[in-house]
């Protein structure tokens, strides 16, 4: 009942937010924002603490100005996504800027799949749905939310705007293999799997676990991999593009690691850059107060 309860007031948030003006919504937003950050919930601590570590030294001053910062990024991450259905496809293209898009546009011309590798910075579906606007099929993964009603609503949303979302379970990467092979763009999140499968990577010099995914499926396919990193602009996002150079040397597993670490050292130059878009509320590290049961 409690998680029925949930959905609801999310789904009546969801609606009066589309039909605010713009104003006022991201006004709202705002001061959710400053009112969280105020009340230092777990995840606004788990927040601080993660940007304590890519931007080690900082005052206690500047450190709060930063995660102000990073918290209002957040919630106009959730702003856009509940407005950005009701956005025109000029509206999304005239609001995306490029960095070395050829990466990721030239393979799809050529017929070619490409595997792009993202973390938590600024709004992932924003960039999605611009590529979906230009007419590129675009595949991606989610974990089932809870309730069960909240998935489904995300998953019709991100349908909507032109997404194959696939649920994680043990067919899903069967089923990228060959979406991949299918010259469709698979796009993933992946700064973060604390999973027994997550490849073990240095992050701003702490140990970190990353998903094997995006490297295994380059490997498998021949397909390029290519990191984005989205950060906010005054009118939309930005979206630079990197490409990961794929090992050829060793076995798969090595291999695997080898391009895991590179694009967490990808990851790590765009978050430096633009530490007040990443979204990264949860735990990342693991060691020290990072420890498993944290």
């Amino acid at each position: 009942m409690i998680d029925k309860l949930a959905a609801l007031a999310y789904f009546a948030g969801w609606r009066i937010v589309r039909v605010l003006p713009h104003k006022w919504a991201y006004g709202l937003f705002e001061k959710l924002a400053k009112y969280l950050v105020k009340r230092d919930g777990k995840g606004v601590a788990r927040l601080r603490s993660n940007l304590s570590r890519i931007k080690p030294g900082l005052s206690e001053a500047d450190m709060d100005a930063l995660l102000r910062q990073a918290m209002s990024s957040y919630l106009r991450y959730w702003c856009d996504t509940f407005r950005i259905q009701d956005w025109s496809a000029s509206q999304i293209q005239e609001s995306v800027t490029l960095t070395r898009g050829e990466l990721l546009l030239d393979p799809m011309r050529e017929g070619r799949g490409v595997v792009i590798a993202l973390p938590h910075s600024g709004n992932w579906d924003h960039a999605g749905a611009y590529f979906c606007s230009l007419g590129i099929p675009l595949v991606t993964v989610a974990e089932r939310l809870k309730p069960e009603a909240l998935f489904q609503r995300f998953l019709r949303y991100r349908q909507a705007m032109g997404f194959e979302v696939l649920a994680i379970d043990s067919r899903s990467f069967a089923t990228l293999i060959k979406r991949a092979l299918e010259k469709r763009l698979i796009a993933l999140v992946a700064d973060r799997d604390l999973s027994a499968s997550g490849i073990d990577v240095n992050f701003f010099g702490f140990p970190a676990r990353m998903p094997a995914g995006p490297a295994l499926l380059a490997i498998k396919t021949g397909i390029p991999l290519v990191v984005a990193h989205v950060s906010y602009t005054q009118n939309g996002i930005h979206i630079e593009f990197t490409s990961v150079d794929v090992s050829e040397d060793g076995s798969e597993s090595e291999r695997v690691a080898q391009m895991t670490q590179r694009m967490a050292s990808l990851f790590e130059k765009g978050i430096a850059a633009h530490p007040q878009d990443w979204h990264m509320l949860q735990r990342i590290w693991t060691d020290g107060d990072f420890k498993e049961n944290s």
